[in-house]
């Protein structure tokens, strides 16, 4: 059996490669697909570095799957690893949505096409509204645990009303503000950063003298473990990476590439919560203000995005792709892609101290419910984009699919394309 230090470079690219383009389903496929490979099959790692890995990476801003499979790279051999595991478990899909964005975005795609996407398109509100159902308990639950870390039923109280109000205020944005719903989630974060810190100064009875801080006895900024152990090679370079994350919000300004990148950089670093945090953050600019694609365009890119393997980003590239073609593409990936691999290459042997850091871990219990409001938000604009009545009934019929009999996204995208299909070859209208 091969150890980290001795795994080589075209064994990751092999491995990651296939883990891309299988990862049929989202984060849950490819975390139990990177954990079969790397703790069940090759015990590359322990099932406790593998959790401190998937812990760790759903901190980060971005594509938390991506950013788990370019950190289990990494674990095995460093920079190169990282590089090499990475791209290879994005490239698959990549390439994928390209060829498939060229065929749903020509200008005169066969009938079948058309109608394959929009009964695609119709239930990408089903899967939004999934989506958020998904993440609300392990939000509500995330927001009690703290609650009752601080101490008291009142904390908990509190809590629980200020994740409503998180919740509200992100479903309210994704509807009403578009392009600047980055900053209500960022403001929501920051905050239950601020209503914690009163909180933590109000006098509560506190532990005995001498007892650890922070909940955790042992653990400190010079004393937090780091996941995953040291570093298999590399040092620090994080000033030079801080010019390219600072960068390229200015470009946002500048029309045309600027803007595309502009938009695949708050996809890629700045947005909280999961793949589908996407869909509110980019239909705005995608549609309406910088008119790269239609309502249903967009509703076919995220249905491409969903039904494509690797992960749910890969949106961004279908985007990229209505606006400037397959460089637009590429750019777009690679906009958005970039800072997972800079947080990963650049922090991983901090990741243990970014766990511990209870400013980090509040930002998150705010910021978190701001997210699952505006992906359920996002269903309403994406719901009146829907142009055909039958479009409404596949709508609905996946809707009650995914909620009640608790389907999967992708079996229910396909089958609202092959509906789509029937429809247009029944002489219904698809454009």
């Amino acid at each position: 059996m091969e150890h980290g230090d001795q795994v080589r470079l075209r064994t990751i690219a092999r491995e990651w490669g296939r883990i891309g383009l299988a990862g049929f389903g989202g984060p849950p496929a490819h975390i139990l697909l990177l954990r079969r490979l790397c703790v069940e099959r090759r015990g590359w790692l322990s099932p406790a570095e593998f959790e401190d890995g998937i812990a760790t990476t759903n901190l980060l801003p971005g594509p938390a799957s991506t950013q788990l499979a370019i950190f289990t790279a990494w674990r095995l051999r460093g920079t190169a690893g990282a590089l090499v595991g990475g791209i290879c478990f994005i490239a698959p899909g990549l390439v994928l949505i390209l060829a498939l964005s060229a065929l749903f975005l020509a200008g005169h795609p066969p009938l079948w096409v058309l109608g394959a996407a929009a009964g695609a398109g119709a239930a990408v509100p089903a899967v939004a509204v999934q989506a958020a159902a998904a993440l609300v308990p392990g939000s509500r639950g995330r927001a009690a645990a703290v609650g009752a870390a601080a101490g008291g039923t009142g904390h908990v109280r509190g809590g629980r009303a200020r994740w409503y109000g998180y919740a509200l205020a992100g479903a309210g944005a994704a509807v009403l503000t578009g392009p600047w719903l980055v900053l209500v989630l960022l403001a929501a974060g920051l905050a239950e950063v601020a209503a914690r810190s009163r909180g933590r100064r109000a006098p509560l009875p506190g532990p005995p003298a001498g007892t650890a801080r922070d909940g955790a006895e042992g653990v400190g900024p010079d004393d937090a473990g780091e996941a995953g152990g040291p570093a298999p090679g590399g040092g620090g370079r994080r000033r030079g990476a801080l010019p390219l994350l600072t960068a390229v919000p200015a470009l946002g300004g500048l029309g045309g590439l600027g803007a595309l990148a502009w938009v695949a950089f708050k996809v890629g670093a700045l947005s909280y919560g999961g793949g589908f945090v996407i869909i509110p953050l980019m239909r705005d600019d995608a549609v309406h203000r910088y008119h790269w694609m239609t309502d249903g365009q967009f509703l076919n890119a995220v249905a491409l995005g969903q039904v494509t393997p690797g992960p749910v980003v890969h949106t961004v590239s279908a985007v990229g792709y209505a606006a400037a073609g397959t460089f637009g593409g590429l750019l777009a990936a690679a906009v958005a892609f970039g800072p997972s691999f800079l947080f990963v290459i650049l922090g991983a042997r901090h990741f243990g101290r970014l766990r511990a850091d209870r400013r980090v871990q509040d930002f998150l219990t705010g910021a978190g419910p701001a997210v699952v409001g505006a992906i359920a938000g996002s269903a309403l604009p994406l719901a009146a984009s829907l142009a055909h009545g039958w479009q409404w009934a596949v709508l609905a019929v996946v809707l009650l699919r995914l909620t009640v009999a608790r389907g999967g996204a992708v079996g229910a995208l396909l089958a609202a394309g092959g509906l789509g299909v029937v429809a247009a070859l029944a002489g219904l209208p698809v454009t």
